[in-house]
């Protein structure tokens, strides 16, 4: 019998603070399909910084409200992909990347997906991935062009120093499950 492609899938939930992360990892060859859902558990506006940067957006390599690909490092644990709020550069660049991020209501859950390619770090056995999220303050957000469904918002850097980073747990590639954290 032919096993059903969704019964491939690797799902976890991550629980933080205001917040829930629902994530299913789909290994398929040398690609990694994810999909998720945050949902805003908490009593005030969230904001989750999984729409990019306002550079590439300027630059024309991402569509205001699309979710881009995520920045990837790897070290001795793993490979970590992660999509947060970044702070300011050092030396500041003439037009730097200013991070954006989607609102999300109290009670309101906001989906996402991405592809990453594996080939782009070979060898990897392990995966995880961290979804920035903070608390959505109607003075250090400011509205932003959007093109698509989802309308962004622009975050100061110091939110990459304030925000709470969503982790999955390390996902073994080989086996196609997540380990027990």
């Amino acid at each position: 019998t032919h096993m059903h492609e969704e019964d491939q899938v690797a799902r976890t939930t991550v629980e933080g603070d205001g917040a829930r992360l629902e994530v299913a990892f789909d290994p398929e060859g040398s690609a990694l399909a994810v999909r998720y859902r945050i949902s805003n558990t908490g009593t005030g506006p969230l904001a989750v910084f999984d729409r990019g940067d306002r550079h590439a957006v300027l630059t024309k390599r991402l569509v205001a409200g699309e979710v881009p690909p995520p920045r990837f490092e790897a070290d001795a644990a793993g490979l970590v992909l992660t999509h947060a709020a970044r702070a300011l550069p050092r030396p500041t660049p003439t037009v730097p990347p200013v991070p954006l991020a989607a609102k999300l209501a109290p009670g309101e859950a906001l989906d996402g997906a991405f592809a990453f390619d594996l080939s782009l770090s070979p060898g990897t056995g392990r995966v995880r991935w961290c979804l920035g999220v903070a608390p959505f303050d109607d003075d250090g957000f400011q509205a932003s062009d959007s093109a698509g469904e989802i309308p962004v918002w622009t975050a100061p850097f110091e939110m990459a120093e304030t925000q709470q980073r969503l982790c999955t747990p390390w996902f073994d590639v080989a086996a196609g499950t997540f380990e027990a954290s």
